[in-house]
């Protein structure tokens, strides 16, 4: 069980990082930018920001930080991704770019860009169960959905239409919306439990 203040890594190769920090912060997590491979040994859980999915993944593989980030997965490191960062997450993407490759650990299928480019952003009230009420304003600034899931993972939210957006697979959350950008912190909360409980 973590008995000090948890340390968030975020992953600060490109994307909406000091957004994520600040919420971090905010609930008294001890936060910490992720650029190398040494880092994530200083860190009790991940985060992979909001941004471009295709522009983390280059650069985590220039950076040599994508097969050190595979295996802290696979190993149990707790990791919360957003937006692009649930894209990373996917085992599989339904309609990936040439060559583009994710971290994976969330037996999911996860399809990009499914709302459309930047002029289709919209925000809705979402009911998560898990939160309770009130209802989460959530953004989604070109977002993903999730289009099936493996037996383990747990939907955590759906749009009216059935769309999955949120999930939790054991220490593994992903959410397709920007809880960071919107002033809701209750997903970041129950990450920090999650960390906590470990």
């Amino acid at each position: 069980m973590v008995t000090h203040r948890p340390r968030v890594g975020i992953l600060a190769l490109q994307g909406d990082v000091r957004e994520h920090a600040r919420v971090f912060a905010e609930l008294d997590a001890d936060v910490r930018l992720v650029r190398r491979p040494e880092d994530l040994s200083l860190i009790d859980g991940l985060v992979l920001p909001g941004g471009e999915s295709s522009v983390i993944d280059k650069l985590a593989r220039a950076f040599g930080m994508r097969e050190p980030i595979r295996e802290a997965i696979a190993g149990g490191l707790p990791v919360y991704g957003t937006c692009a960062g649930m894209i990373l997450l996917a085992d599989r993407l339904e309609n990936p770019i040439a060559g583009q490759q994710t971290f994976g650990g969330l037996d999911a299928t996860v399809r990009r860009n499914a709302f459309g480019g930047q002029v289709e952003s919209f925000e809705v009230a979402l009911e998560v169960p898990v939160l309770g009420a009130p209802p989460v304003h959530a953004a989604f600034i070109r977002a993903p959905v999730v289009v099936d899931c493996g037996a383990g993972v747990e939907p955590l939210a759906a749009l009216a239409d059935g769309r999955v957006v949120a999930v939790r697979q054991g220490a593994i959350l992903a959410t397709a919306f920007h809880p960071e950008v919107s002033g809701e912190t209750r997903f970041h909360a129950l990450f920090l439990r999650t960390l906590r409980a470990r």
